[in-house]
């Protein structure tokens, strides 16, 4: 049953290393803001869980698994609040191309 957990774990790692490298990618090479916040925050925090999934199933002592739990809910909830708080800003200050957007909702409030 370890060497199950280890191998779980290791996959888990070797799979959320790749989605934050994909992401770190995607912050890099997409062009406009709000693509780069996409990339920035979804395949990064899902990354980060499965990072943090692998050490728990790598780990497994009860010290490590309660720190492990906070950091991924620290996680949870700061990415969505910060790509909000990016795109509430990005689209007042004139960054974003209001063109591409499929449905602006906040035309009608004057930002």
């Amino acid at each position: 049953m370890t060497v199950v957990l280890d191998w779980l774990g290791g996959s888990a790692l070797v799979a959320g290393a790749l989605l934050s490298l994909a992401a770190g990618i995607g912050v890099l090479r997409f062009p406009g803001v709000l693509d780069r916040m996409h990339a920035a925050t979804k395949p990064q925090t899902l990354g980060v869980l499965l990072l943090l999934l692998g050490l728990a199933l790598r780990l497994r002592t009860p010290a490590d698994l309660g720190m492990i739990l906070l950091v991924g809910l620290f996680q949870l909830a700061t990415a969505p609040v910060a790509a909000q708080m990016i795109g509430r800003a990005a689209y007042r200050s004139g960054r974003v191309d209001r063109k591409s957007l499929r449905t602006d909702e906040l035309a009608d409030r004057g930002n």
